[in-house]
C-alpha cells in the first residue's frame, strides 16, 4: 500500500501537476471506505458523522481547512508566545497574519505546522489532529520558511525531489519538471544551490514546499529583502496558486502585500488575535476618510461656528482637513459645506482619501499595548 493510500490521501482530477493543488479531492468508489461518503455535487470527503449534523454545520465543515481551538504557547523560560488564540482558515482562500516582531506569528504556524509544541489547546487540518494523526495532517502542509536550511552544495532538482520524498510520496519527474518550469528554475535544475542569487533561492523555498503537493501553503515573509520586481513575480505565483484551490497563509511586515492579496486578515499582538475580518470589511468598518478642501482665499483661524467639526486649518491657512468614519451613515459633509458656506468661505477644491491598511494596522496594535 502507497503512502497516500495509508494515510488517506485523495485523488486529484486533473493531470496537470500544478493543477494537482486543489482542495477539489475525491476517492474512487471502489476504495472509499464505508465509512465516507461524498455529498451530491461535492468531491469533498465527508465522516459520515455528517448524518449527525445539521446542513450549515456540514457547510461549515466543508469551509474550513484549518481550525485552530484556545491555542496557547509558554516556553520554558516562562513567556508566553501565544494567548488562548482560536482561528479559523477558510478552504481555498489568502489569509494574511500581521503583527509587529515578537507577536506570536512564527509560534503560531510552527506549531500548525509540527515543529513547536503547544501548551493547550487543539488544532486540525483537514478534520485531522496534529498530533493524533500527524502524518496526515502534515502531509497536507507545505511551509516555506524565511530562510533556506539545505546542503549548499546540492542541485536544484536533487533538493526538491528530495523534499517529496520526505513525504513518502512517490518519485513524479513531470510534477518536479512542471514546478520548477513554473517558478522559472527550470534552467536551473542542476545548478547547486550556492550559485543562486537571492531570488532564486526563495523560489526554490517554494519549489521544496510544493514538491508533495500540499493543499496548504504557509509563506512566512516570503518577500523579504527581495526587490520590487521579484515581490511582484511572487504576488501573481501566489494568485495562480490559489486558483488552483490551494489555501495560503501569509505572514509579512509590507502591509501592502496583504493589501493586495489577501481575502482575509488577522492582526496578532503580544500572543493575543486582536481581529480577524475580510479585507474589505476590515477597512470599511475601521477605516476613516479625510476630505480635504483647498481654500478660495487662506484663514488666519477657524470661526467658531465650525469647532463642532474638528477641521485641521493647514500652516499656511490654504487647506481645511476633515476626517470622518468611512462607515458612518452620516458623514456631516451636507452640514459642513452649508456652514462653511455661512461663514463665507469659499473653496475651489477638494478631494477625498481612504485610510490605508498600514494605518489600520499601526492604530489597532497601538491600542492592543
Amino acid at each position: 500500500m502507497s503512502a497516500p493510500e495509508k494515510y488517506g490521501a485523495f485523488r486529484a482530477n486533473s493531470p496537470k501537476p500544478l493543477q494537482r493543488l486543489t482542495t477539489c479531492f475525491t476517492l474512487k468508489a471502489a476504495r472509499a471506505p464505508e465509512s465516507t461518503r461524498a455529498l451530491p455535487g461535492s468531491m469533498v470527503r465527508i465522516p459520515d458523522i455528517a448524518n449527525k449534523r445539521p446542513l450549515s454545520a456540514i457547510v461549515a465543515l466543508m469551509q474550513t481547512i484549518i481550525s485552530v481551538s484556545e491555542l496557547s504557547k509558554t516556553y520554558a523560560s516562562g513567556f508566553q508566545a501565544l494567548k488562548s488564540v482560536s482561528l479559523d482558515i477558510r478552504r481555498g482562500e489568502i489569509f494574511a497574519l500581521l503583527g509587529p516582531n515578537g507577536a506570536g506569528k512564527t509560534t503560531l504556524i510552527s506549531i500548525i505546522c509540527g515543529i513547536v509544541k503547544a501548551s493547550t489547546g487543539t488544532v486540525r487540518v483537514d478534520g485531522h489532529d496534529i498530533v493524533a494523526d500527524y502524518r496526515a495532517a502534515r502531509a497536507r502542509i507545505g511551509l516555506v520558511p524565511q530562510e533556506l536550511t539545505t546542503d549548499a552544495f546540492e542541485s536544484v532538482w536533487a533538493t526538491v525531489s528530495f523534499s517529496r520524498g520526505l513525504f513518502g510520496k512517490r518519485a513524479n519527474p513531470d510534477y518536479i519538471e512542471q514546478v520548477l518550469r513554473d517558478l522559472s528554475l527550470w534552467d536551473k535544475k542542476d545548478s547547486k544551490i550556492l550559485t543562486l542569487s537571492g531570488g532564486m533561492k526563495r523560489r526554490l523555498l517554494i519549489a521544496k514546499a510544493l514538491s508533495h503537493e500540499p493543499e496548504i501553503l504557509f509563506l512566512d515573509e516570503p518577500t523579504a529583502g527581495v526587490d520590487v520586481n521579484l515581490r511582484r513575480d511572487m504576488w501573481q505565483l501566489v494568485r495562480s496558486l490559489q486558483a488552483t484551490g490551494v489555501t495560503i497563509i501569509l505572514t509579512t511586515h509590507y502591509i501592502d502585500e496583504a493589501e493586495e492579496m489577501a481575502d482575509r486578515i488577522g492582526v496578532i499582538s503580544k500572543g493575543e488575535l486582536i481581529l480577524v475580518d475580510d479585507k474589505s470589511e476590515l477597512m470599511r468598518k475601521l477605516g476613516k476618510k479625510q476630505m480635504t478642501l483647498q481654500l478660495q482665499t487662506a484663514l488666519d483661524h477657524l470661526p467658531p461656528a465650525l469647532n463642532a467639526y474638528q477641521l485641521d486649518l493647514s500652516s499656511d491657512g490654504s487647506e481645511l482637513t476633515y476626517t470622518y468614519e468611512a462607515q458612518g451613515e452620516r458623514s456631516g459633509i451636507i452640514a459642513l459645506l452649508k456652514d462653511l458656506s455661512d461663514a463665507g468661505i469659499v473653496f475651489k477644491d477638494l478631494h477625498t482619501t481612504q485610510s490605508s491598511l498600514e494605518e489600520i494596522f499601526v492604530s489597532l496594535v497601538k491600542d492592543a499595548t
